[in-house]
C-alpha cells in the first residue's frame, strides 16, 4: 500500500534501450536521486523498472526514463502504478 510519501511504479520503455547502457542509466538516477526499486530487460527488447521513493522523486526519474541516455532512442513509456515493497536500495536484475 502507498504511503503519503512513498509510491511505487511499475514503468515498462520501448524502443532502443537495450545494448545502450539504458539499465546502468536508469541504476545512476535512481542512487542519484534516492530512489529504490529495480530494472531490468525484458526478452521483448523493452526495459522493466520497478521504482519506490518519494513521489516527487520517482516522478523525476520517470521523465528522465523518457529520454534516456545518449545512444537510446526511447518510443514509448507506459506507467503504472504498483505495489510498495519497502525496497532499500536499487538494483540491477539479470534473467
Amino acid at each position: 500500500m502507498e504511503t503519503p510519501h512513498r509510491i511505487a511504479r511499475r514503468v515498462v520503455v520501448f524502443g532502443r534501450v537495450q545494448g545502450v547502457g539504458f539499465r546502468w542509466f536508469v541504476c545512476d538516477e535512481a542512487e542519484r536521486l534516492g530512489v529504490h526499486g529495480t530494472v531490468q530487460n525484458r526478452q521483448d527488447g523493452s526495459v522493466l523498472a520497478h521504482l519506490e521513493g518519494e513521489s516527487e522523486l520517482v516522478e523525476q526519474i520517470i521523465e528522465r526514463l523518457k529520454s534516456g541516455p545518449s545512444g537510446s532512442r526511447v518510443e514509448r513509456v507506459v506507467v503504472e502504478p504498483d505495489t510498495v515493497t519497502n525496497a532499500v536500495n536499487f538494483r540491477i536484475v539479470h534473467y
